[in-house]
């Protein structure tokens, strides 16, 4: 009997230790400001106690390539495809939000810092510059 107990609480403490990490990582999908569509889906995972995502599946616009890669990306991102694309790079967990990383912009090529939590079941994705920054809601697909 006092085995059950203690394999109960190791269970208990073990679920509660990794439900951040596994409360994050997984796949999310993107919705464009604009249009309020699906834009693609990232599949977020961590290692070494960091976090990274890349991009899984695209579902480009009426005007958009099937196969788009990125034309206004820098260094080795230039000219590679965007599906399949690293876009999330090395954030760690502080304080339940995952900060000190970076995420990329595959539309505008540009890399701006980034924070990322969950809120409500739903993941708060910042990038920022200084004071400025913009937060997208990703939610996970049906």
């Amino acid at each position: 009997m006092k085995n059950i107990g203690f394999l109960s609480l190791v269970l208990i403490f073990t679920t509660s230790v990794f439900s951040k990490e596994e409360g994050i990582t997984g796949i999310w999908q993107t919705i464009d400001d604009d249009t309020k569509q699906v834009r693609s889906f990232v599949e977020l995972r961590v290692e070494d106690n960091r976090l990274y995502g890349k991009i899984i599946k695209l579902f480009p616009q009426q005007d958009e390539l099937a196969d788009p890669v990125c034309d206004k990306c820098e260094g080795d991102n230039k000219g590679k495809p965007i599906l399949g694309m690293q876009i999330i790079n090395g954030l760690s967990l502080k304080k339940n939000k995952w900060k000190n990383g970076d995420i990329l912009d595959p539309n505008n090529g540009k890399s701006y810092d980034c924070k990322i939590w969950l809120e409500d079941g739903k993941l708060q994705v910042r990038g920022y510059i200084g004071f400025f920054y913009r937060t997208q809601e990703w939610i996970r697909p049906k």
